[in-house]
């Protein structure tokens, strides 16, 4: 019989997967090293364990005690496991950024999760750095982890995931491309893949927001390049000492709707649900494509699951609310399907202009079309509305039908978005469309705006 005495003894020997599709026109052999088979879902498994072990081994972590690290959420899991089986307590700290699915999964294995702002400094008592090590100096009997600068993170891949891929390719890999957050696995598997062979070369994967790719290039540190970004698990705004620069032979950045994107499309595509940092790293390697020949075998790492975004990447309304997801948009049908199953808001003409305004304050709408024994009869505008109040405050106690415009054209869901420009112009700020299946929706300058945008 093949039993494990606990979890942990899981961890490891994740497949290789050859990708087709999104690779077609790559000359080279892509394969894809998925690390979601680890029992936490992701890379950070491995190096969780071995800095417990390590930390364990040198008298840093004593029975009974608290681990405490700042996290994206993936490093979080791994030691929450760790923390599980060896009866330690943990505190993990998340910028808020970070997907809720992933809070919400630390919660659920029994860690502490304390939530800081993102865009701030790393030296700002608020950040996410700061936190964890304040944390570490109240805390009685407790252990700081400090996967940036904790060496055990990239000796974990140096020992596990470096032979794995040069076992499971037969020492044939010719190229490894990874995200670049903490460092570790990059410079952990880079070092052990090129003593095994020098010509291999590292292609890190880097954000716009990030410094690593010109710092690596000139060694300058830019603080010019540090800005917010979306994509999760890769890039920073410090040198961890975990990344080795040396190592490393090219940076590769990759936008944030990029990383989204082709996240997305791994799954339809491939059939490989993984997360954000694996979107940024085929994308990256795509870009780079022009470098690689029919000889060469990739090895892309995927670091974690696509279940801890599925709020984020995986939600078209988070998608289209950055403008990530490209929807051609060429009907009045088209525009009411972006807005879901919101309801259209009216009103009869018999209500106080008083209601008007609160009904455009509580559903956050600028216009609201006017209806009389279940027919369109006018219209409000905030701007006139607003304009009306100002020269006579009084007419807030009248009804909409004293100060209403005349009715929003109607058209039907075919109608193109041509001929809607013509209808919504300075003088007319919104139609109401006649639903196939009964009904009637809205659409506002605001929503063609952003149609044609």
């Amino acid at each position: 019989m093949k039993i494990y005495n606990n979890i942990l003894e899981t961890i490891g020997d994740t497949p290789l997967v050859k990708l087709n599709k999104l690779t077609k026109d790559v000359k080279a052999t892509v394969l894809a090293k998925i690390e979601t088979t680890n029992p936490g879902n992701s890379v950070k498994d491995r190096m969780a364990l071995k800095m417990i072990e390590d930390a364990e081994a040198s008298g840093l972590l004593k029975p009974g005690g608290t681990v405490i690290e700042g996290t994206s959420g993936n490093t979080g899991m791994g030691l929450a496991l760790a923390c599980i089986v060896k009866g330690y307590k943990l505190i993990c700290v998340l910028n808020d950024k970070q997907s809720k699915e992933k809070m919400d999964i630390l919660r659920a294995v029994g860690a502490e999760v304390v939530v800081c702002p993102t865009a701030v400094d790393p030296g700002d008592p608020r950040s996410y750095y700061s936190v964890s090590k304040r944390l570490a100096q109240e805390t009685p009997n407790s252990w700081y982890v400090n996967q940036y600068d904790n060496l055990s993170n990239r000796q974990a891949h140096y020992e596990q995931t470096g032979p794995e891929i040069w076992e499971q390719t037969d020492g044939k890999i010719t190229h490894f491309v990874v995200g670049v957050g903490t460092g570790g696995t990059v410079s952990g598997i880079g070092k052990y893949l090129k003593e095994q062979n020098p010509d291999i070369k590292i292609w890190g994967i880097d954000t716009y927001g990030s410094v690593f790719k010109k710092y690596h290039e000139t060694g300058e540190f830019d603080e010019s390049e540090i800005y917010p970004y979306i994509t999760e698990g890769i890039g920073e705004d410090i040198l961890p000492a975990n990344v080795d620069f040396d190592i490393i032979d090219h940076f590769e950045k990759v936008t944030d709707k990029d990383a989204a994107v082709y996240t997305r499309r791994l799954a339809r595509e491939e059939g490989i649900f993984v997360g954000n940092s694996a979107g940024a790293a085929i994308k990256g390697l795509l870009q780079m494509a022009d470098r690689l020949t029919e000889d060469d075998m990739v090895v892309v790492l995927f670091h974690d699951h696509g279940s801890r975004y599925v709020g984020k990447m995986f939600n078209d309304d988070w998608m289209r609310e950055r403008g990530f997801l490209d929807e051609e948009l060429t009907t009045a049908g088209d525009i009411v399907a972006k807005h879901g199953e919101q309801p259209l808001v009216s009103l009869y003409s018999e209500e106080l202009v008083s209601h008007a305004i609160d009904r455009m304050r509580k559903h956050f709408i600028s216009q609201i079309p006017v209806v009389k024994e279940g027919e369109f009869v006018g219209s409000l505008d905030d701007n006139k509305v607003y304009q009306l109040l100002l020269d006579n405050p009084e007419l807030k106690d009248t009804p909409v039908s004293s100060v209403m415009g005349k009715p929003f054209p109607i058209v039907k869901e075919d109608t193109t978005i041509e001929a809607l420009s013509k209808l919504i112009d300075k003088d007319n700020s919104a139609v109401v469309v006649e639903l196939k299946g009964g009904g009637h929706h809205i659409i506002t300058r605001h929503d063609l705006i952003s149609a044609i945008a």
